[in-house]
C-alpha cells in the first residue's frame, strides 16, 4: 500500500498500506460510498500534507539508525539493489515521500522487474501529489504480475479520488474482481461490494 486529499493509498508495504487503504475506504463511501475509501486505500481521509494518507514524519530513533545503516550501505555499494528496496521501504514507513521514490528508482534501475516494488512507489507518488506517476507505476507492476491485486486496487483508488476518472477506477477493481472475486479492500470488505456501494 492509492491522495486528492481524499485519502490513500495504496497497498504497501502490507501493513502500513492496509491502514491507509483502510482510511481511504473509509473516506470513499463516506463521501462518495465513502468519500474515499482510499484512504481505501486510504481513499478517504488525508489529513495533513500528504497526498496518501499521513503526514511527513521524522523516523523514530531505531529507523534512524536503520536509515543511516542503510545509506551508508548504499553510497559504499550502489549496485546493491536489495538495500535500495529497505532504504525505500524505511522512508515509505515514515512517510518520506521523495526519499522513498529516490530510493525506489534507484532499485528499480538496477532491476525493473519488481512489480511490488512498482505497486509501492505508486503509494509514495500518491502521497507526493503525482497521480499520473502512480498509476504509470501501478500499470508496471501490473503488466510485469497481471494477479498482483494491491496494484490494481490502488489504481482504482487513484482513479477516482486523485483524477476524478470514476468509470476507469471501477473498471480497475471489476477487473481485480474478475481474477479474484474474494478480493478485500484493506479494510476487509469484499471489493466487488465496494463497486457496488460506489456505484450507486
Amino acid at each position: 500500500m492509492a491522495d486528492m486529499e481524499i485519502p490513500t493509498g495504496m497497498v504497501k508495504k502490507e501493513f502500513m498500506f492496509m491502514a491507509v487503504l483502510v482510511a481511504l475506504v473509509a473516506g470513499f463511501l463516506g463521501g462518495v460510498i465513502y468519500s474515499s475509501y482510499k484512504n481505501p486505500v486510504q481513499i478517504a481521509a488525508n489529513t495533513g500534507s500528504a497526498p496518501g494518507g499521513g503526514q511527513q514524519t521524522g523516523p523514530t530513533e531505531e529507523q534512524a539508525r536503520r536509515i543511516f545503516a542503510l545509506e551508508k550501505e548504499v553510497a559504499a555499494n550502489p549496485d546493491n539493489g536489495a538495500a535500495w528496496t529497505s532504504l525505500g521501504n524505511v522512508y515509505y514507513d515514515v512517510n518520506q515521500y521523495t526519499k522513498a521514490i529516490n530510493a525506489y528508482s534507484k532499485s528499480l534501475e538496477l532491476d525493473p522487474k519488481q512489480p511490488e516494488v512498482l505497486t509501492d512507489l505508486g503509494v509514495m507518488y500518491r502521497r507526493n501529489r503525482q497521480p499520473q506517476e502512480a498509476i504509470n507505476s501501478f500499470d508496471r507492476a501490473i503488466s510485469l504480475n497481471p494477479a498482483i491485486e494491491q496494484a490494481r486496487f490502488n489504481k482504482g483508488v487513484v482513479l477516482i479520488y486523485d483524477l476524478n476518472d470514476k468509470d476507469a477506477g471501477l473498471k480497475a477493481w471489476e477487473e481485480l474482481v474478475a481474477i479474484n472475486p474474494e478480493a478485500r479492500a484493506p479494510n476487509g470488505q469484499l471489493v466487488k461490494d465496494v463497486i457496488e456501494e460506489a456505484s450507486k
